[in-house]
């Protein structure tokens, strides 16, 4: 077993090992920002698409609505949001086929061309079925923009601030939300288009600076323009550059021997490929069945429908402003904490929001005084935000991708995301209609009985993975704890023979 101070290394000793374990300065930490920086502006833009149904929806559905002649029904504004689900399902395996074969730049680039489409579309649109044909594009570019942006942050990323820039993406997301609630309220509908419009194209001039992912350049083979990249990366560092650039390529060399062709049945091959499986399938499941993408979706006709004393426009940005508050702590906490203890305290958090939500609207709705207690819904869904922003936001996504060998990594990511994406359309499709049918307080009811069973699913089935190797997790749901305990002995004993308070070290 090989350690160092920044990796650690489950092989027996070699000379590449002793070259691993060489402590190398990170550098150019500055214009890694700047890179992760610039791709996020492509879930900034989806951020705006992602909140644009809940200031406009009301405006749709009102006696003299911007598009069409007949407010929109409830069937209709439930398909704004089941249009932009099935783009999405459309755009995971599109742009999964594109980043693998064009590159991760190329693949960023088109995600701006589905973003074009929808606010032109939805700036010219003659009546409803141009938004839902708008809407079906925002889903492309969502989809293109949740898998190009964290593989190619990734692939750019130093160690020590991998997860910071990872978390950008929910971070820019929740950012591109709140700024649709301020200007949805303030704006027209088609001046708001026409202004959202603007993003694509900043996005798309400024991230034409950026160089291409070393990591996919190296797999091509195309080993000085991977130098010139990861030069640039480092902060011009040339031993930095040598050094890394030499690992990526023995990793290379590595995957193309161990390379095999992989299929869907080989997700169910292995015992612990199949509790990855579960495990991701559970977490992300129950993410989207918190109800989280509806409430959001749907904030100002929520806060309207459970009588609070707040105008529901003013509501959701004070919703969304929570939202982008809990997303900017939550990495600090998910390097501290851990992701399991994170997301059992979100489900918790969030299945007591849930159940006092539809508590008050029950009464509201059966016509007891509850005047006294609007604030209620403000506090309730404010807190919901909160902990939903600190564990099952960002946390399925980090799990998700720590509980697959990298042979199948790419398979299984795929999968799990149309697997997302087909209960998001599923959730915000029927939840005017099952609202509709049981009142909202039945709906509150039905997502914290699934945020319930969430954190039963989490206890009993996720292990903790902050700060162990994949190797060492995928020990553990092959039914072999030695490795992990091992694993951790020595991360532990290293650590405090360094005096190092850093993050816990990465295998590669």
């Amino acid at each position: 077993m090989v350690t160092c101070r920044e990796h650690l290394v489950e092989t027996q000793p070699s000379d590449m090992d002793k070259e691993k374990c060489t402590p190398v300065r990170e550098s150019g930490k500055y214009q890694q920002i700047i890179a992760a920086v610039t791709i996020n502006l492509a879930a900034f833009a989806y951020g705006t698409m992602v909140g644009w149904t809940s200031p406009m929806t009301p405006q749709l559905q009102s006696d003299n609505p911007p598009v069409g002649v007949e407010p929109m029904s409830d069937e209709g504004a439930s398909w704004l949001g089941g249009s932009l689900c099935v783009g999405g399902l459309l755009g995971t395996p599109l742009f999964g086929m594109m980043a693998e074969k064009f590159g991760r730049k190329t693949a960023g680039y088109l995600v701006a061309m589905p973003y074009g489409i929808c606010w032109l579309v939805t700036i010219f649109a003659q009546d409803q079925s141009y938004l839902f044909v708008a809407r079906f594009f925002a889903g492309i570019g969502g989809a293109g923009a949740i898998l190009v942006v964290p593989l190619y942050v990734g692939e750019i990323a130093s160690n020590d601030i991998r997860g910071m820039l990872g978390s950008l993406l929910v971070f820019f997301i929740n950012i591109g939300i709140l700024l649709t609630y301020v200007l949805g309220t303030l704006l027209s509908f088609r001046v708001f288009a026409i202004c959202a419009s603007v993003i694509p194209m900043v996005y798309l001039g400024a991230f034409i600076f950026m160089p291409e992912s070393p990591t996919y350049l190296v797999r091509c083979e195309r080993m000085s323009e991977a130098g010139r990249s990861l030069l640039w990366l480092r902060g011009g560092e040339r031993e930095v550059v040598d050094k890394e650039l030499a690992f990526l390529s023995s990793m290379a060399k590595e995957s193309i021997v161990s390379q095999q062709k992989v299929g869907f049945k080989d997700l169910f091959k292995t015992r612990r490929t199949i509790k990855g499986v579960i495990i991701a399938f559970g977490l992300l499941g129950g993410q989207q069945l918190s109800g989280i993408f509806a409430i959001m979706s749907y904030s100002a006709t929520i806060f309207k429908a459970a009588g609070s004393s707040l105008s529901p426009d003013m509501a959701a940005i004070i919703v969304g402003a929570i939202q982008v508050f809990g997303s900017n702590i939550s990495t600090a906490m998910m390097e501290r904490a851990g992701r399991r203890l994170l997301i059992l305290i979100s489900c918790a958090g969030m299945s007591v929001c849930l159940f006092t939500l539809g508590f008050f609207s029950y009464f509201q709705n059966h016509g007891y005084e509850v005047t006294a207690f609007s604030w209620i819904p403000v506090a309730a869904l404010s807190a919901y935000v909160i902990v939903y922003s600190l564990g099952m936001g960002p946390v399925p996504f980090v799990v998700a991708s720590e509980v697959f060998s990298p042979e199948i990594a790419g398979l299984a990511n795929s999968v799990s995301m149309e697997f997302l994406w087909i209960l998001a359309f599923l959730v915000l499709k029927f939840f005017p209609t099952i609202s509709a049918l049981v009142g909202i307080y039945g709906c509150f009811f039905i997502f914290g009985g699934f945020t319930a069973l969430t954190f039963v699913f989490t206890w009993i089935f996720v292990p903790e993975t902050k700060g162990r190797s994949v190797d060492s997790i995928l020990q553990e749901l092959d039914g072999n704890s030695k490795l992990r305990d091992r694993a951790k002995y020595i991360t532990t004993e290293e650590s405090s023979k360094t005096g190092s308070s850093s993050a816990p070290p990465t295998q590669v």
